[in-house]
Order: C-alpha cells, then structure tokens, then sequence
C-alpha cells in the first residue's frame, strides 16, 4: 500500500507547535472540532499529539477556567509524548492497519522524523474497499 497516496498531506493538517500556548491549542481545536491534533518543534518534527483529555487535564489541575491564565503553559509542556505515536512513510500495510486500530489518525513520518500527513481511519477504510472517498464538503474531516 502506498501511504503517501492515502494521507492527508501535512499541508492540508491542522497541527500545533510544542510552543503554542495552552490557550491557543484550545482556541484551534474548538475551532476544528478536532479532539487531537499532531504537535511539531519548531523545525516541524513530529513531537507527538496533543488531545482534548491533556488540556482538560491540565485545566483540572491548574484550578481555573479563565483563559488568560492559559496562556503562560505551552503545548508541549501539558502532552503526552507517547499518544498517537507515528509512523514510516515506508511502513507496511499492517503495521498501518495495527496503527490505526489503536487510534483515530496515524501520523506519518519521514525518515528525519518530520511530518509528511496523517492517515485517517476513514481513508484507510476507503482504501481497503477500493473506494474513492472524496473530502466532505470540500475539505478533509478527521
């Protein structure tokens, strides 16, 4: 299977620097509607994901809801590295499929660790089917 013709290209993915604040990263995944979000450095290497448990985690702990005071943790500090692990863009078909039992969206990596896109479940399926999936009302939904 080739990865690179079923993934949503890093270009079209939402993501988050490690840098972000807190209070941003909330903004942009209530603005998507997304529950997780793949985090890069500041060279765009794959760090991990961020989900929305990390930030009500991180809000039940500080004690407060007020997002000014979000705004002095960053992304990176509140993730959890190991969520949503990547994978090779030269992975094989299993190992994609083992992936994405496991979670919502399989990151994609090159060789140097930077992001190439992500695999959505919905598109992995597509392709199992031999189906065309175009993206929903003319944009990619995750």
């Amino acid at each position: 299977m080739n990865i690179a013709r079923i993934m949503v290209p890093k270009a079209l993915t939402v993501c988050l620097r490690d840098d972000s604040t807190v209070r941003q990263g909330m903004e942009v995944m209530r603005n998507h509607g997304y529950t997780a979000i793949p985090v890069l450095d500041t060279g765009g290497k794959f760090i991990g994901c961020v989900n929305d448990r990390d930030f009500m985690r991180y809000i039940v702990t500080q004690g407060h809801t007020d997002p000014r005071e979000h705004e002095h943790t960053t992304v990176g500090e509140i993730m959890r590295r190991d969520f949503c692990p990547p994978i090779s863009i030269t992975a094989s078909e299993d190992r994609l499929i083992d992936a994405a039992l496991q979670q919502n969206f399989v990151p994609v990596v090159d060789d140097r660790g930077a992001l190439c896109g992500i695999v959505t479940r919905r598109m992995l399926i597509a392709e199992l089917a031999g189906r065309d999936i175009p993206p929903i009302d003319g944009e990619f939904k995750f």
